[in-house]
């Protein structure tokens, strides 16, 4: 299940009262601005109330203020997920899951405005800030709703929502990461009985509770993190129930825009310098991609051959000189087996690739997500064996947010 995705932009209005600190909060948006978020959910699944496995989920966010409009931000924003095993012999990659898009308003209160076909993001409406300066200590509460992506599970073909009401206090100054920042915690609890739906399996009933605390930087005017303790609970049709346990962490990073074309032209030209070959550099719209075509493994494995190792030591040399950039690790395949087999085999030598990048230094493994693409987007013909050899490659794409 995927936990927590939800997009936090604020400004801070300091006043002082007497000899208390009072703070106004409101949301503020500026056109153009570019972030990421960032979240890591370390989650226990139980089955009948049994550990069935331990994963870790990595939610990238990326999003560009569009416009703004009597204070309303316009977000566009794309909400990928990944997720990998915890255990002995588990890789260190994340493995590429779903990707989202969504474009929806929030005013200066934090209230969404979206349209009901958009999955993303889960949790919404929180935080909501009262019009008023508020004191340590002090409460309120305002609706919110969670949103899942119930229709690979259940069949629910429409965005499935749960509302609730969540519960804010004002902390006051608190640590996070050794720096001090204003704090506010947040806690709700839900409970949906949904009705029966198409198919043989549905959940009858949802349980859960969440509580985070959010901080911000008041210089920025934004969120800096927050951390969150969960668990959701759901009884199926069948009798089964499946608990998810876990915690969670994040961070909003503000992206420097990225001139393409010129880092596209100073990559090639390292690339040329250190005379790697089948290699190429080209502008995507997710950043710039440096493709290693003909990329060679064992038979029908995932296992570099040392030459090419070779070349991913000079390839994780370029990627350390863009270090505030994230990876994406891609995997393709000519047009030969079958498609499952494709598939497979393309995330698992892209997972390879990222892992030897890893291990280098080039990023950590939370700065790298692998996706396999099979033999979907072929570069060349494939009736040709020049052709395959073009399609037989590994992507490296350095992503501007």
């Amino acid at each position: 299940m995927n936990k927590k995705l939800f997009i936090v932009s604020l400004g801070l209005v300091l006043s002082i009262t007497g000899n208390l600190w009072a703070e106004k909060f409101h949301f503020s948006y500026t056109a153009g601005d570019k972030y990421r978020f960032l979240s890591t959910v370390e989650e226990d699944v139980y089955i009948n109330r049994t550990l069935s496995h331990q994963a870790e989920i990595l939610n990238r966010i990326a999003v560009t203020i569009t416009s703004v409009t009597d204070g309303v931000g316009r977000h566009e924003a794309v909400f990928q997920t990944s997720e990998r095993s915890v255990g002995v012999g588990s890789g260190r990659t994340f493995q590429w899951s779903q990707e989202y898009n969504s474009v929806f308003d929030r005013d200066v209160s934090g209230r969404y405005t979206i349209a009901p076909n958009y999955y993303m993001p889960v949790v919404r409406n929180v935080p909501i800030f009262p019009d008023k300066d508020l004191q340590i200590g002090e409460s309120w509460t305002a609706p919110g709703e969670e949103v899942h992506d119930f229709s690979i599970s259940f069949g629910i073909k429409e965005p499935y929502r749960i509302p609730f009401t969540a519960t804010y206090t004002y902390l006051g100054p608190k640590q996070y990461q050794g720096v001090e920042y204003p704090a506010i915690s947040i806690s709700y609890r839900i409970f949906e009985e949904p009705k029966r739906v198409a198919g043989t399996l549905w959940p009858t009933r949802i349980m859960g509770a969440s509580d985070q605390i959010l901080y911000w930087n008041r210089d920025l005017g934004q969120p800096v993190a927050y951390t969150e303790q969960f668990r959701i609970i759901l009884e199926l049709s069948n009798g089964t129930t499946v608990e998810y346990r876990g915690s969670g962490k994040a961070e909003i990073i503000e992206a420097k825009p990225m001139n393409r074309e010129e880092l596209a032209r100073d990559i090639a030209q390292d690339i040329t310098n250190r005379g790697l070959q089948d290699t190429s550099v080209r502008v995507v719209p997710e950043g710039v991609t440096i493709s290693l075509e003909n990329i060679q493994f064992e038979a029908d494995s995932s296992i570099l051959l040392p030459s090419e190792k070779a070349k991913l030591n000079q390839i994780a040399e370029i990627l350390k000189r863009y270090p505030d950039r994230d990876i994406l690790v891609g995997g393709h395949t000519a047009l030969a087996g079958t498609a499952e087999g494709r598939q497979r085999l393309s995330q698992e030598r892209a997972a390879a690739v990222a892992e030897y990048l890893i291990g280098l230094g080039a990023r950590p493994s939370t700065r790298i997500v692998v996706r396999g693409y099979g033999a979907e987007k072929p570069l060349a013909d494939n009736s040709t064996e020049a052709g395959r050899q073009k399609n037989r490659r590994v992507e490296i794409t350095i992503l501007e947010n």
